[in-house]
């Protein structure tokens, strides 16, 4: 009797079991509130910040600055020969640099910052100064406008920099190799 009634049981569990279930619909979170808000948060503070860089560029009518299609601003302090190569990937481009916040008071000097080796696109540095660099031909000074996204966005460097703090790049490339070391 006892074999019977777990039998029937075990079939039943079996059965119930086995019954297709309908799929769960995913959950979508795009219509989510905090989304909409940091998205309203992040538009202000791009636009404030971009509007602190135009009054820096309209202020300084002594040099014309270019807009680049990243987002950020740049003049040229001392511009070389147009027809010398810009750096591409793979080449290793040898610079040193500065950083001053928009009120043009220095945060990292060169001197602290040391001459820098960099593999263009191999190595992982802000991606405003690895945009940058490949702008630039050999022996070129230029100063970047950057807003915070594209350098230490709303971290900082947890040193100097702040939280979405836009900052302003002086960069001389002082060369450009090919890597030798390179598998073609």
């Amino acid at each position: 009797m006892m074999k019977k009634i777990l039998t029937t049981i075990l079939i039943l569990l079996l059965t119930i079991g086995c019954t297709k279930q309908q799929a769960r619909k995913p959950v979508s979170y795009t219509q989510n509130k905090f989304m909409k808000e940091s998205i309203e948060r992040n538009k202000k503070l791009i636009a404030n910040e971009e509007t602190q860089i135009n009054d820096i560029i309209k202020k300084d009518s002594l040099h014309e600055y270019f807009s680049s299609t990243r987002g950020y601003w740049y003049k040229y302090e001392n511009k070389v020969d147009s027809t010398l190569a810009t750096p591409i990937r793979g080449d290793i481009a040898y610079f040193d640099y500065e950083i001053k916040d928009l009120q043009n008071t220095i945060i990292y000097t060169k001197e602290e910052l040391k001459p820098q080796e960099y593999y263009v696109d191999k190595e992982d540095i802000v991606i405003g100064l690895r945009n940058a660099i490949k702008l630039m031909r050999k022996g070129e000074t230029v100063t970047f406008l950057f807003p915070s996204h594209l350098v230490y966005g709303y971290r900082g460097d947890d040193k100097k920099i702040g939280a979405n703090q836009p900052l302003i790049y002086t960069v001389t490339l002082h060369d450009i190799k090919p890597d030798l070391n390179a598998k073609k």
